[in-house]
């Protein structure tokens, strides 16, 4: 399992984000169910990895949000609310979270690998050695990758992002790419060319042929913990 734990940045002096990004997220996941925790915070549980990569780069997207992924067990069965919520996973999201707090002037995401209390002294001792355990150095790849990622997806302008938004949509409806450029630029009234320089200097091509990455890195660390056992 992953558990997410997103928090807004800069919450006491601004306005109230939460509904809003529970909205959002609300259609990105097939399965998980995010509420506020806390404050200015939310939180959830997702089962695929390539859902946790949508949710996180939509909640980067806007520059408000430190984005905490915490990956392996959760304590079954699992609650109606993920504030009741208990488990590895949850204490993995919440130093995650932390730790994104702590790297706000770049990409602020961390992941983290949670371990059950058992093995959590020597799994420590290991993540502290030159190499780790494979658990830890899955999660700081996934992460390395993701904040490579969340940089092209912040540094995004206004007008990148609305021919960027087209181009999902038309990829969304024609469940492909061919032609795709060409009904964007008749969507958005401009030229074949405008839209090809935006994608060009948005990083779109980029971020798509990179996502599979996150995802299975993330997937490998969830493989790694469970092989712990």
């Amino acid at each position: 399992m992953y558990v997410m734990t997103i928090d807004q940045r800069g919450s006491t002096g601004d306005i109230d984000r939460v509904p809003g990004l529970l909205k959002g997220l609300s259609a990105l996941s097939t399965a998980g169910r995010f509420e506020r925790s806390v404050g200015d915070e939310v939180q959830g549980v997702v089962e695929r990895a390539d859902e946790v990569v949508e949710i996180a780069l939509h909640a980067l997207r806007s520059g408000r949000w430190y984005v905490g992924i915490g990956v392996g067990e959760v304590d079954l069965p699992l609650p109606a609310s993920p504030r009741e919520g208990s488990g590895p996973a949850f204490v993995a999201a919440r130093a995650a979270v932390d730790r994104a707090k702590g790297a706000a002037a770049h990409v602020p995401l961390a992941v983290v690998a949670g371990r059950d209390r058992r093995r959590a002294h020597a799994a420590n001792a290991a993540a502290d050695g030159a190499n780790g355990s494979q658990a830890a150095r899955a999660c700081a790849n996934a992460e390395a990758v993701l904040r490579l990622i969340g940089r092209l997806v912040q540094d995004r302008t206004a007008a990148q992002w609305k021919v960027v938004d087209v181009l999902r949509s038309v990829r969304h409806d024609t469940h492909g790419t061919h032609g795709s450029q060409k009904i964007a630029a008749q969507k958005l009234g401009i030229t074949e060319q405008s839209v090809s320089r935006a994608v060009l200097r948005s990083g779109w091509q980029e971020e798509w042929a990179a996502r599979p990455a996150a995802e299975l890195l993330l997937t490998l660390a969830h493989d790694s913990i469970e092989g712990e056992k």
